[in-house]
């Protein structure tokens, strides 16, 4: 199996299957417009911008799981993220990531690469201290721990990386480019 077995919601609730994604470098990342790590926007949509021409791709999946911090709707969930950082790369129905309701998607791509700590960075301890409250095992488990967690899928449909949101962008992108 590769990603490309797979389909996401787009915000009208249309099935769009990843097959559209063969041959090109995927990051998928769960987004939410309250968070710290909000301002990751930036970065990604500067990566769009950089790299689409070469085959790059964005898969943003908006996620009220995590503190609720993608509250509204759809529609205001992308008007939010044009209006503050003139993302360009679509953006798909809000889902979830984790649970009885996550996304089939998001259940290969944990299977694919699981949690493997969180590398140092800005929150990396008050996040670490909060899941170890919420679940003693928390770090033993694959499941998305928080906004802005980033896989990032090869040109065969390999998921290759995942980049938690504590790593640094810098880190995120240097992947993405040793796979163009």
């Amino acid at each position: 199996m590769s990603i490309y077995d797979y389909s996401v919601k787009n915000p009208a609730g249309e099935d769009i299957s990843l097959e559209c994604c063969k041959g090109k470098v995927v990051l998928i990342v769960n987004t939410a417009t309250g968070c710290g790590f909000t301002p990751h926007y930036e970065p990604l949509e500067a990566m769009y911008r950089n790299y689409h021409e070469q085959g790059f791709e964005i898969i943003d999946v908006p996620c009220n799981q995590f503190g609720g911090q993608a509250p509204g709707t759809d529609e205001e969930i992308h008007q939010f993220c044009t209006l503050h950082y003139n993302t360009t790369f679509p953006q798909m129905k809000k889902s979830d990531v984790n649970g009885e309701n996550e996304l089939p998607l998001y259940t290969y791509l944990k299977a694919q690469q699981g949690f493997k700590g969180l590398p140092d960075g800005k929150y990396s301890d008050l996040l670490a201290k909060m899941f170890a409250q919420q679940d003693p095992d928390w770090n033993k488990k694959s499941d998305i721990k928080w906004n802005f967690t980033k896989f990032i899928v090869n040109r065969d449909g390999e998921v290759v990386a995942r980049f938690e949101p504590t790593a640094d962008m810098a880190d995120v992108e240097a992947c993405v480019k040793s796979l163009l």
